[in-house]
């Protein structure tokens, strides 16, 4: 035993291209690159942390100065180089930490260096781990050793954040994107190093350290020796499950069960042992929305291979999820994924968390599922429930008599036509309002004020509704005398109005409505005509008081007025320029000669 402990990560780093794990793809290519003699200049690796980055462009830089390469492009391990890259004494390799050194004078030095060949072997290779944190300046010097190199130089860039790297810079690199590690590669090389180790591991703890990896070889390598270090090298699943913290399937299963049963009680009180465990509501939220998917896949047996869980689980999966409806399911993912999304916004996550239970155990209560014509319908139970149960209203139906044998017709507050008890009768079994409009234009009434008020033509889209009016100005001004408009009584109702505005102490309007001027239509209508906008905004802004007061004075309810603006132009006004001394002098000499004699025996010249 050493007396040195060495991590797994690094006592079990590939040291040649058949060793490293879940990267098939580049570690093929690399090796035929090698065998055709067809190596370019600069290499980029990029892929998420623990992939085997840096570790490819090691073994990359070793198997091209080993001078004994096996058939299968390898390095022999055996050779004075290969032997002095095992060891850290191979001057041909270099390697620059670029999160540390990214500044210009750290790339010039590499620079300089490039210019002096290898003392042994045929090449040297530069390796630039976490390139991406180059400045920019520094990316700039490195442009064009990078695009022209000497023959015998070769750079192996690594970056976990490809997007960061300048596009001149991507342009000179062979690029090479590494993969995550599938769970399944990670358990296998897990379970090698334990064989190696003589660790005893179940493979389903092997299991949970790959999926706590999320693909990282070098965290599964991890996690693996502490937990190693935890349980005196016996590996298995339940304290595993202890170590990393993670919730047990179990625990999903058995609140999928109280849910089924809507033992809601049962079901709270696990969440409650769940949380005294130390575990927050939203890793159990996000727990169970994957366990009710791992249950929707498993839903078809073909699709089963898509869990990514132990295969002890995986028969377990298949057989809950034929006993639970699809509908359940869809609408229980639902309801969890709103409450994953709400849960950071929510201010009592405990309570946030329960709800979410309790909508889970009375689920099957608020949906039905029914099936028609072998397809699947979701439902509420609600739909089904019976509206409160209102009186039919009877409808109206709308009639016109022949314009010779019109009668008055009377007509309610709302403006619907009241049919006559026989009539209303005779309609009570209608279904729907039928509105039915005269296309005949009607015979013209005599206009004797007494009788009839005169009523304008309605305009083609509203006859129904101008005849209602015309019914309701008939039936109003019944019995009452409608008082004649001429020009004199106009203007002695136009003063009365404005009489009462004073009153208001609504000076302003007064004062526009004083300087509005008036003219007589039509029996019905008149006009004011106003000599600016600011005039007929205040006209406007008094319409309903306005036209309230001249229906009433003339007692006319169909009474009505038009306002037109007429500006007038106003006089252009002759902008005066002030005099120069010249226009002065001459305007003086013309009321007083004797000031340019005088100005002549002086001899003054003007300005």
């Amino acid at each position: 035993m050493d007396d040195k402990f060495i991590v797994s990560a690094r006592k079990y780093r590939p040291q040649n291209f058949s060793t490293v794990v879940g990267q098939s793809h580049i570690t093929t290519t690399l090796k035929n690159a090698i065998n055709n003699n067809q190596l370019a200049h600069a290499f980029l690796f990029c892929g998420p942390r623990g992939v085997g980055k840096t570790t490819c462009a090691r073994i990359l830089a070793k198997t091209i100065n080993c001078e004994n390469r096996t058939k299968d492009g390898e390095a022999c391990n055996k050779c004075n180089s290969c032997v002095s890259f095992d060891n850290g004494t191979s001057l041909n390799i270099h390697e620059l930490d670029a999160a540390s050194n990214n500044s210009v004078d750290d790339i010039r030095t590499l620079v300089e260096q490039v210019r002096f060949a290898p003392q042994a072997g045929k090449y040297k290779v530069y390796i630039v781990d976490e390139v991406h944190m180059l400045s920019a300046s520094a990316f700039n010097a490195f442009l064009k050793t990078l695009e022209e190199p000497p023959p015998y130089a070769i750079f192996i860039l690594a970056t976990t954040e490809k997007h960061k790297i300048l596009p001149t810079i991507l342009s000179r690199c062979q690029i090479f994107d590494f993969k995550r590690i599938t769970i399944n590669d990670t358990v296998e090389h897990l379970h090698e190093i334990c064989d190696k180790e003589e660790i005893t591991a179940d493979k389903a703890a092997l299991h949970i350290i790959a999926q706590k990896s999320e693909g990282c070889m070098r965290d599964a390598l991890s996690i693996l020796d502490k937990i190693v270090s935890f349980t005196g090298g016996k590996l298995n699943y339940s304290n595993t499950l202890e170590h990393l913290n993670i919730l047990d399937e179990d625990y999903y299963f058995r609140m999928l069960g109280f849910m089924q049963e809507q033992k809601l009680a049962d079901a709270m009180l696990l969440f409650d042992e769940i949380n005294q465990k130390g575990f927050e509501g939203d890793t159990l939220l996000e727990g169970f929305a994957e366990f009710i998917r791992n249950l929707l896949v498993s839903k078809d047996a073909k699709a089963a291979v898509l869990l990514e869980v132990a295969e002890d689980f995986k028969k377990k999966y298949v057989q809950s999820a034929q006993q639970i409806h699809t509908a359940w399911l869809i609408a229980a993912l639902n309801i969890l994924n709103e409450s994953i999304i709400n849960y950071k916004q929510s201010r009592n996550k405990r309570l946030h968390v329960e709800m979410v239970l309790i909508k889970l155990s009375y689920l099957q209560q608020a949906v039905q599922l029914s099936s028609s014509d072998d397809s699947l319908d979701k439902k509420k139970l609600t739909d089904s429930a019976k509206s409160v149960a209102f009186k039919t209203i009877q409808p109206i139906r709308w009639k016109e008599s022949p314009a010779e044998n019109r009668k008055t017709v009377p007509v309610s507050k709302a403006g619907l036509i009241i049919e006559s008890g026989a009539q209303a009768a005779s309609n009570n079994n209608a279904q729907t309002v039928t509105h039915t409009r005269e296309t005949q234009t009607a015979k013209a009434q005599p206009a004797h004020p007494q009788q009839h008020v005169a009523v304008e033509k309605p305009a083609p889209g509203f006859g129904s509704l101008a005849k209602i009016r015309e019914q309701m100005a008939i039936q109003n001004n019944k019995g009452n005398q409608a008082k004649p408009i001429t020009a004199a009584s106009l203007q002695a109702a136009w003063e009365l109005f404005i009489q009462l505005l004073e009153n208001n102490k609504n000076h302003s309007a007064a004062t526009n409505f004083k300087t509005s001027k008036l003219e007589v239509l039509d029996a019905n209508s008149f006009g004011i005509i106003t000599e600016s906008k600011i005039q007929q905004k205040f006209i406007e802004s008094e319409r309903s008081a306005l036209i309230d007061f001249m229906q009433k004075h003339f007692n006319n309810r169909i009474l009505k007025y038009q306002v037109t603006l007429v500006e007038t132009e106003a006089p252009e006004t002759r902008e005066e320029k002030p005099l120069n001394r010249k226009q002065q002098y001459q305007l003086l000499v013309e009321q007083y000669p004797q000031i340019d004699e005088l100005r002549r025996k002086l001899r003054l010249e003007l300005d």
